[in-house]
């Protein structure tokens, strides 16, 4: 079907006068002033429109993409409403011929990367291979339009090298990188599907339903890889020299790297550690935020993010405050004085525990009388709470000021430590008395 489309450069160039061709030139130089004009025109609209708008949905996407369509389309109206001028009025038409084409080519190109774009749910990261791949494939356009493909790839094939069984060339490397990105297009769309459905049915389990989702992308990108390998020729058995090259990488350089995603997939799928739990591993102590494939986001009092290797998490001891029940017990110890009436004390402490909202009242408040110190009488007040992501020290802040102004209204004293010095007297002069002695003596 895209015979009829190609062309001969040097018969397009040459046929009619010189005159027709310059005529021509001018014409596609004023359809791409005029394609960059609206472009840049265009550009700076979307732009102003989007302003501060980072959410990457569908009418943003596509937005940004209708830039890219301007200069493209314009110009290849521009040629094909000269083409039909100027062969009404029986002038040449050969070099745009060739150009209307090209143009409709890059508009198609970029509209399948709008939809690779789409179908990675608008990473930002795809802008740099969306420009390299959409330059790739209108080149190769029109490179078969000019007749010129098959010389290239000839040139390209002799460029190769052996691997075990299989021959490598640069051309069946450009061509797993199309295949790849076409199987990749429709692989991203598949995952991103299934991904919604997953993460609805386990709606009620964010990180269970976020890990199986990662795990099924992952899965269909590296099938449509192994896909792409298969359908260029490559012989998947040698991938077993990559294989042992890369277990030795592994042996010396990237235990670590492996040993952090296994981790995360086990934390994912064992579940001991999810987003929103209350956390204590080594020094830290915060909240999940993130569960990465590599590490874990742990949120501390101070608004800091930590990454903490998954690796952690497997091989040392993690206090989970919220693993099994959310409801955990608070201790706050306090001291009287031995002339205050311990009973009273220990009541007062009860009532204080309500000076917190966050206190609740199954399981109920209770005070001890722990045991009698060198300075005071230790007693302790036990509360409970069920949100342990909110903060512990905030209650033992409200509790400690309820008891502080409890005691002082009912005139219980907190003690100071006490220790008593005694002076014992010694039958040995000092040094100083001793060297007046010597001067009298002398």
């Amino acid at each position: 079907m895209l015979e009829q489309f190609r062309f001969d450069l040097q018969a397009s160039l040459l046929a009619g006068s010189a005159e027709d061709l310059r005529l021509q030139v001018v014409i596609l130089a004023a359809g791409a002033l005029l394609g960059l004009a609206l472009w840049m025109a265009w550009g700076r609209r979307v732009d102003a429109r989007l302003l501060g708008q980072t959410a990457a949905d569908f009418r943003a996407l596509t937005l940004r993409a209708s830039k890219r369509l301007v200069f493209p389309t314009v110009t290849g109206l521009v040629a094909l409403l000269a083409h039909s001028v100027l062969q009404g009025t029986g002038r040449s038409t050969g070099l745009l011929d060739i150009a209307a084409p090209l143009m409709a080519a890059m508009v198609a190109v970029r509209i399948l990367i709008f939809l690779l774009r789409v179908g990675g749910a608008g990473d930002s990261k795809l802008t740099f291979w969306e420009y390299l791949i959409s330059t790739a494939v209108w080149l190769v356009f029109a490179l078969y339009l000019l007749g010129w493909l098959s010389a290239v790839e000839q040139g390209l094939d002799k460029v190769a090298f052996e691997l075990g069984e299989s021959r490598i060339s640069l051309l069946a490397t450009l061509e797993l990188l199309v295949a790849a990105s076409v199987l990749l297009l429709f692989s991203l769309w598949v995952a991103r599907l299934l991904a919604a459905r997953i993460e609805k049915h386990f709606s009620h389990d964010p990180a269970l339903g976020g890990g199986l989702a990662t795990v099924v992308r992952y899965t269909l990108i590296v099938a449509a890889l192994l896909v792409a390998m298969g359908s260029v020729g490559f012989d998947l058995m040698s991938l077993t020299v990559v294989g042992g090259a890369l277990g030795v990488g592994l042996g010396f350089g990237l235990q670590k790297v492996a040993s952090n995603l296994v981790s995360g997939y086990l934390l994912l799928f064992d579940r001991s550690i999810r987003p929103g739990d209350v956390i204590n591993i080594g020094e830290s102590y915060g909240w999940v935020q993130k569960l990465a494939a590599r590490y874990i986001v742990v949120r501390d009092r101070n608004g800091v993010d930590t990454l903490i290797p998954n690796e952690k998490f497997v091989t040392t001891e993690v206090i989970n405050w919220s693993y099994g029940d959310r409801d955990i017990r608070l201790k706050l110890p306090v001291q009287i004085s031995y002339g205050d009436d311990p009973e009273l004390a220990m009541r007062l402490m009860d009532q204080a525990a309500g000076a917190s909202p966050r206190v609740i009242a199954d399981p109920p408040p209770g005070c001890r009388l722990m045991g009698f110190g060198d300075n005071g009488i230790q007693l302790e007040l036990r509360v409970w709470i069920a949100d342990p992501e909110n903060g512990v020290n905030n209650v033992r802040s409200d509790i400690n000021l309820a008891i502080w102004r409890a005691f002082k209204a009912n005139g219980i004293t907190i003690p100071y430590p006490q220790r008593d010095l005694h002076i014992k007297e010694s039958g040995v002069p000092a040094k100083s008395e001793e060297r007046q002695v010597d001067r009298r003596g002398g």
